[in-house]
């Protein structure tokens, strides 16, 4: 086991996705993880404990999720890296703080390792029904980021690409992973990341604002404790932190909340597509199915069949323009994921009726075989 200085681990490891997204976080910076123990996530935690003493980690357990978002977001405004984990019941008692995290502006990491619902549902088996959740689950209008991995790798490149997500766009950014992939164990290479440094204010005490941003949209932070005064709070507030309630400030608030998202989503989306080109029926996928879309893409090729696949690695913000294009050229769009359609709509509805699309669901606890998805490809 080769360690830098930091206790940061180097070189090539078996991990499952769970473990890798724990060594994601480490090789990030994050020192903060707040839980409250779901299945199954759980193996995070055990992760980030055993080696959180190496790096001067902090771990807390609190009573609930509720909570634990709150310790998060807390921890953050010390200037500590922070991420919380769990499932998605979890989830669902969170969301009221994500909207917080939202309007306090608040860097944060959140990883759904999602399994079957609604409620208790299945623990250990997994899923892909959070999704619509994670985009629309707190009130009010507002923009996130939403990953999803399809690999232990991914889940650990893509956990210090949303820490990097989190602090450049001064948002909480979500992992929506699911059981197979938190489960599933492979060869993870670790090696040094590129990190995307907190953006601090550098100017004069008296004269800080703790909401007043600069041209990219984002207002520079401080942390807690050194002697600035400023105020946050979730209500509608302006460059003070202060409430002001009327529709003016609402709008000078919120509006830009959308748009430091949505005006840089060319820089945020991310997607990878294989065999697109020429191709009349393209499989549209994410997270564990993506792996059997690739596979059922490659025996179809190998049959004649001009298939493609489309992986969606960032969910949120929605690659509408992407998949708008890709309606233009082909003939059909097949959704395959673990749902009975979430991500399908949104393909449906950015195709603008370019594109037949047909939708391959998965009960939760059944993850895709190539086999179903190739046999889909065959008969459109």
């Amino acid at each position: 086991m080769k360690e830098n200085q930091k206790g940061v681990l180097e070189g090539k490891y078996k991990l499952s996705g769970n473990q890798a997204c724990a060594e994601g976080a480490i090789s990030a910076g994050c020192r903060f993880l707040g839980y409250h123990p779901i299945t199954p996530s759980f193996e995070i935690v055990e992760r980030y404990a055993q080696r959180c003493g190496d790096v001067d980690g902090v771990l807390i357990q609190m009573e609930d999720e509720i909570s634990v978002l709150a310790a998060v977001l807390g921890a953050s405004w010390t200037g500590r890296k922070a991420i919380t984990v769990t499932s998605g019941p979890g989830l669902s008692l969170m969301l009221e703080h994500v909207g917080l995290g939202v309007m306090l502006e608040t860097p944060c990491v959140i990883v759904d390792v999602q399994r079957g619902g609604p409620s208790e549902g299945l623990p250990n088996s997994p899923g892909s029904g959070d999704v619509m959740q994670a985009r629309w689950g707190s009130h009010g209008d507002y923009e996130l980021i939403a990953l999803s991995p399809n690999s232990p790798q991914d889940m650990f490149d893509l956990t210090i690409e949303a820490f990097n997500f989190s602090e450049k766009y001064r948002t909480p950014v979500l992992i929506m992973a699911d059981e197979a992939v938190g489960h599933m164990t492979d060869e993870v290479v670790i090696s040094p990341p590129e990190l995307v440094e907190r953006k601090y204010y550098r100017g004069p005490k008296e004269k800080y604002l703790p909401y007043k941003w600069d041209k990219d949209l984002i207002p520079p932070m401080v942390d807690i404790g050194q002697g600035y005064k400023f105020h946050v709070t979730g209500l509608t507030h302006d460059e003070r932190g202060y409430p002001v309630m009327d529709e003016y400030c609402q709008e000078w608030n919120v509006h830009r909340l959308i748009d430091k998202i949505r005006l840089y989503s060319d820089e945020i989306v991310r997607i990878e597509e294989e065999e697109t080109e020429d191709a009349d029926v393209v499989v549209v996928s994410y997270g564990i199915s993506s792996q059997d879309a690739q596979n059922a893409v490659k025996r179809a090729r190998e049959d004649g069949i001009k298939a493609g696949s489309l992986r969606l690695v960032t969910i949120w913000p929605f690659p509408e323009k992407q998949v708008t294009e890709l309606a233009r050229k082909v003939k059909t769009l097949i959704v395959a994921e673990m749902n009975y359609g979430q991500i399908f709509y949104e393909v449906e509805r950015c195709s603008r009726g370019s594109a037949n699309t047909v939708l391959i669901s998965r009960q939760p606890s059944q993850v895709h075989h190539h086999e179903d998805i190739l046999e889909a490809i065959k008969k459109v």
